[in-house]
């Protein structure tokens, strides 16, 4: 196989794993959209929020603390959503290079750096694949994830009172489940489990949205030192010579 011919393989692999986490990130929005009407937002608010936030975790983050505790909430909403936005600067340290230079193309690109388009176009093997990857990660799922809120938010709109749905504690299982796939080593988990009974604690005696501000403090504090998460990875390193050693790429060569 040629050099073209594994190039042009890379760059239909990269566009086909844009469509498949796309298409199944943006089929998500239609909850943030209901959601955010079951938390008082306007229909053109949650529109709103989408184009310009485009940030999944950070947008239910916000309305999960909208429902809990309504307007009054706002700055500790937006103040809970901004820390779990940070990390989409490590992201752009990341996906710099692929994006190159160009301020216009980095402002944009800046706005689609987010889990899936990072994931996406750092699987990629090459340099053009992995541009393929980010920049139709990104735009597939911005145009999809803008029209399912709107979809959303329209049917929430129709419900009328959703808490008779129970759509007022989506948001937090919702939250949740994006969550919850990271949860497998023992260091997240103690973090989760230190933020969560804190946060239990503090909830009678703190005003609404306050509580949320807590946890991320808990999570910081227990997880920037990652001292379980070294003590995981310690036996591993600890039995590096049992691996055996890769077979000579000499001899693979054709």
């Amino acid at each position: 196989m040629t050099g073209h011919d594994v190039e042009a393989a890379a760059r239909r692999e990269a566009w086909r794993a844009s469509w498949a986490v796309g298409l199944a990130v943006a089929a998500y929005g239609v909850s943030f959209g209901a959601l955010a009407v079951a938390s008082g937002l306007d229909v053109w608010q949650a529109c709103v929020l989408s184009a310009v936030m485009f940030s999944g975790g950070s947008q239910f983050a916000l309305i999960g603390v909208l429902a809990a505790g309504g307007t009054a909430s706002g700055p500790a909403a937006i103040a809970g959503a901004t820390l779990l936005g940070l990390r989409n600067g490590l992201y752009a340290v990341r996906v710099s290079p692929i994006v190159g230079p160009g301020f216009a193309k980095r402002l944009l690109a800046g706005h689609l750096t987010i889990d899936e388009s990072t994931a996406v176009a750092t699987a990629q093997p090459t340099l053009a694949s992995q541009r393929i990857g980010f920049w139709a990660t990104g735009t597939i799922i911005w145009v999809g994830w803008n029209l399912m809120t709107l979809v959303g938010a329209l049917l929430g709109d129709l419900l009328g009172d959703v808490s008779a749905f129970g759509l007022d504690a989506a948001a937090a299982a919702a939250f949740l489940g994006l969550v919850w796939p990271r949860l497998r080593a023992l260091q997240p988990v103690v973090v989760a489990v230190g933020a969560a009974v804190v946060t239990a604690a503090v909830i009678p005696v703190l005003p609404p949205g306050l509580p949320v501000l807590v946890a991320a403090l808990v999570g910081v504090l227990v997880g920037v030192p990652d001292l379980l998460g070294r003590r995981d990875a310690e036996p591993h390193l600890a039995h590096h010579d049992d691996v055996p050693p890769a077979p000579d790429s000499g001899e693979s060569e054709r």
